[in-house]
């Protein structure tokens, strides 16, 4: 006999969508259908307005920027799903020293050239760290590490350097960089402990669980995971987990 959940979890990008690419019909509908006998929450690396329009506005509540944001929806008089926020942390940051801190992992590393600007930095006090630069054409990025394998090789450097934040490889080319105690785990048990959800009733969908990778947090933490490997089938892994009529009646083939 299946488990019973009482909130699933998802990630977005490689889980519900393409990276940074609307939600299909298919999968907005899947929601549609889980959200009828389950409690959903988005917990995302992006912020709650990015991820709320690539979801193309379902009505669902978001964990956005690693758990700094949150935000849920509220219907106006236009009929219209909107976006409300309900929190948008903000830590300040030191540029000057982080823009050190990344010139001096480039020395070491030899990735001293870049094109654009050597960090990106968030309204949130959030970072990215791009070794190719905030300006390198896509293809490039998209072709440059694939596997992870050269992000990961340097990756324990990176979190020494940033040792006060949280370190997660993110994009195709990038470092993610997260004021602590922030990251996905944290985010979603807050939210738990908010509306008295033991963690043993909950499930979260993702696709990036190895080192480095921002949904790696919650596998450590205990919680129930379902490891995406084509977001395209994502309701096939679901029902392989989930014990009720919500996928069989979607329409959706398993």
């Amino acid at each position: 006999m299946k488990k019973r959940y009482e909130l699933i979890a998802f990630d977005v990008d490689g889980t519900l969508a393409q990276h940074k690419t609307p939600i299909s019909d298919r999968h907005f509908e899947l929601l549609g259908h889980l959200k009828e006998g389950y409690q959903l929450i988005i917990v995302a690396a992006g912020t709650c307005e990015r991820v709320h329009k690539q979801l193309r506005q379902f009505p669902i509540d978001i964990l956005g920027s690693y758990g700094m944001q949150q935000s849920t929806v509220a219907v106006g008089e236009d009929g219209e799903v909107h976006l409300k926020m309900l929190r948008s942390d903000v830590v300040p940051v030191n540029r000057a020293e982080m823009e050190e801190r990344a010139l001096e992992i480039r020395r070491r590393t030899g990735y001293v050239e870049y094109t654009g600007d050597n960090m990106e930095y968030h309204a949130s006090g959030a970072m990215t760290f791009p070794l190719l630069g905030t300006k390198t054409h896509i293809n490039d990025k998209l072709a440059f590490d694939p596997t992870r394998s050269k992000r990961r090789e340097i990756y324990s450097l990176v979190t020494e350097m940033f040792h006060e934040y949280n370190v997660f490889i993110g994009g195709s080319s990038s470092f993610d960089i997260v004021p602590k105690p922030f990251d996905k785990l944290y985010a979603l048990t807050k939210l738990l402990k908010e509306r008295g959800i033991a963690q043993e009733s909950v499930l979260y969908v993702g696709d990036d669980f190895g080192q480095g990778g921002n949904d790696e947090p919650i596998l450590k933490g205990g919680i129930d995971i379902v490891n995406v490997d084509d977001y395209q089938k994502l309701a096939v892994y679901l029902g392989q987990v989930l014990d009720d009529g919500a996928l069989r009646s979607s329409g959706v083939a398993l």
